[in-house]
């Protein structure tokens, strides 16, 4: 079919009394061709006329798609019930053309940044390879608007404190943070509202104010006002996820590191330079981070159970067991476990990422030596008797290594006896019972009850002399 301006051209050059056969050999086309725009004296190409299988159907169409839930292939398999003989395509071509079922195409926006101005931010849902498994994993993403440098580290699971972890090392990768970071509605940082009215949660935004940037969300269903960081997720499933097995959490995001050192540095042909080159100018206009950036953490408060572990995300982590039974403070940090008894440090773990096992993480220092026994402090009796003047060590050492738990009830008793007996007999009935192995206390008091009757005690049948 000859365009509109082919058939001005011929009309042009019959109107100037140049004959058929010549026009179709200037324009190189057929003579019949020439002959019928001379006959419809129009230069507008005309339309075609063709009936549709479909619009026979359009009102049964029409009803079908609503109640099969906009099923194009329910509603097929109805018609041809129904004696239809149209197929599937001619029926989705059909909707198509009539905007049934389909909104017309909406054009896409372009946006400027300014050196310094937004970053984007995000998470998606990925299937990542470690240590010969697929796993899920989340993948969180910071993209600067004007260089469009992009950092990205994967995790386990995405929650309010790892997004803290996140963005605090993508910062520290830029060293420096845009004055915008663009979310998209997400409930790790939105407390209510969305787009512009959003709201973030007050420690969110407090962790964003210390590192010089606010949170700012797009409007719900506007996926393309964050583009620069959706299209990243695309990029990162097909080209860096892309049989690249590893180790473990830490082994994957190290390549990830690396893996971003590279692409940043690769010339892109749309942006006329590398978003390396780029950075180089917006780096200057990003805010700057505080003298010091502290690691984000998040406290958490465990029981010490019986076997001498607290219970972490399923994750147990050994403690010294003299804290059993105690409640203890437990940091959790981006690669450490730090537990606090009080301000002091009793214990520190490398951090468990793993959500699909359980893990136990003991330290050999936190156990007891088997068969070893415990040395109690003394007790108050005990460090009493060390201040009375007589040697009952060897006695003490022998009734302790026999019956040890006897040993703080036998030292409140001696204590009590010094206290009201004589030193004298009470030194000489410990030697013998110590010579003898008596370690019965009672039988002791009686030795010395015995020694001291007649001093203290008078026979009541000897008569007084005394005039």
């Amino acid at each position: 079919m000859l365009d509109e301006r082919t058939r001005t051209t011929i009309l042009t050059l019959h109107g100037q009394s140049h004959g058929t056969r010549a026009i179709a050999g200037m324009l190189d086309v057929s003579r019949n061709a020439v002959k019928k725009v001379i006959q419809s004296d129009s230069a507008q190409v005309p339309r075609l006329e063709r009936k549709e299988l479909g619009e026979q159907h359009r009102e049964r169409v029409v009803e079908l798609f609503a109640k099969c839930k906009g099923n194009f292939v329910r509603v097929h398999e109805v018609l041809c019930d129904e004696g239809a003989t149209l197929s599937y395509q001619a029926l989705t071509a059909f909707c198509r053309r009539h905007g049934i079922g389909h909104a017309p195409p909406e054009p896409a926006g372009r946006y400027h940044f300014e050196p310094g101005e937004e970053m984007q931010h995000d998470t998606s849902p990925h299937f990542v390879e470690l240590a010969g498994r697929k796993v899920p994993a989340q993948t969180a993403s910071l993209v600067l608007g004007h260089s469009h440098m992009f950092f990205f580290q994967h995790y386990p699971r995405f929650d309010r404190f790892t997004c803290k972890l996140f963005l605090t090392e993508a910062l520290r990768y830029f060293d420096g943070a845009a004055g915008r970071c663009m979310i998209d509605n997400t409930h790790v940082v939105v407390l209510r509202g969305s787009g512009p009215t959003m709201e973030p949660v007050p420690e969110m935004e407090s962790f964003a104010d210390r590192l010089g940037f606010k949170f700012v969300a797009h409007a719900i269903g506007d996926a393309n006002r964050s583009a620069l960081v959706e299209r990243r997720f695309h990029f990162i499933e097909n080209n860096f996820l892309a049989h690249r097995p590893a180790k473990d959490w830490d082994d994957l995001n190290r390549q990830a590191r690396a893996w971003c050192d590279e692409q940043n540095a690769v010339f892109r042909r749309h942006l006329h330079a590398s978003h390396r080159d780029l950075f180089a100018a917006e780096w200057s206009r990003l805010q700057r981070l505080p003298a010091y950036v502290p690691d984000p953490y998040r406290i958490d408060h465990r029981i010490v159970d019986t076997e001498g572990y607290v219970n972490l995300h399923r994750h147990r982590y050994s403690v010294p067991y003299r804290l059993i039974g105690r409640s203890l403070a437990i940091h959790e940090s981006k690669d450490r476990v730090e537990v606090f008894d009080g301000p002091r440090v009793v214990a520190t773990h490398p951090r468990v990422l793993d959500v699909d096992v359980t893990k136990r993480v003991t330290d050999p220092a936190h156990r007891p030596v088997r068969n070893e026994r415990v040395a109690l402090p003394p007790t108050p009796e005990q460090l009493a008797l060390r201040e009375v003047p007589t040697d009952l060590d060897l006695w003490l050492k022998k009734l302790a290594a026999k019956t040890p738990g006897r040993l703080a009830s036998a030292s409140r008793m001696v204590l009590r006896m010094f206290r009201e007996y004589p030193t004298a007999p009470l030194v000489e009935s410990f030697r013998l019972a110590h010579e003898h192995g008596l370690l019965d206390l009672a039988r002791v008091e009686k030795m010395v009850l015995a020694r001291i009757a007649h001093d203290f005690f008078p026979d009541p049948h000897q008569r007084s002399t005394t005039p």
